[in-house]
């Protein structure tokens, strides 16, 4: 049973799928979706003092974006959805984590990044770090390519 779902989002096509399928299971349990979007604090960090506002607007701008899909694709699938949108400033597995504690999420839903070569059985760093600690279960989705037989529109 799932009451509380929490979407992991950076807005990356890498995400959208993941984003589709916790919303299709938010709305099979007719549970709560929340969307998260962190700012990495130490990308910010590490730019120049003279760029450092204009790059954390920019990403505050891209965090908005990225909710709104996740907000978008819930509508479309079930409007009467519940959709909660947070954008925090962090480093990105701890923040995710403390969110999905602090909402008591029942999962975390977040996407992978596609690898090559003998690596490409590993996930993001952000998504292995979350499944690594998160003390709450954590649904990683994977991006299918075009060509991939599996891949279907949910």
């Amino acid at each position: 049973m799932f009451d509380t779902i929490v979407v992991a989002t950076d807005g990356s096509d890498s995400v959208r799928r993941a984003v589709d399928v916790a919303v299709d299971v938010a709305a099979r349990f007719d549970a709560e979706v929340h969307a998260l979007y962190v700012v990495d604090s130490g990308e910010v960090e590490s730019t120049p003092d003279e760029v450092r506002d204009d790059l954390r607007e920019a990403l505050d701008d891209r965090g908005e974006d990225a909710l709104d899909q996740v907000t978008d694709a819930a509508t479309a699938r079930d409007a009467t959805l519940d959709v909660t949108t947070e954008v925090r400033e962090g480093r990105p597995a701890p923040e995710i984590a403390g969110y999905a504690r602090d909402v008591d999420a029942d999962a975390v839903a977040m996407g992978t990044r596609g690898r090559h070569g003998e690596n490409r059985f590993l996930i993001g760093s952000v998504a292995e770090r979350v499944v690594r600690t998160c003390p709450i279960p954590v649904l990683t989705v994977r991006q299918l390519t075009d060509e991939d037989p599996r891949r279907t529109t949910i």
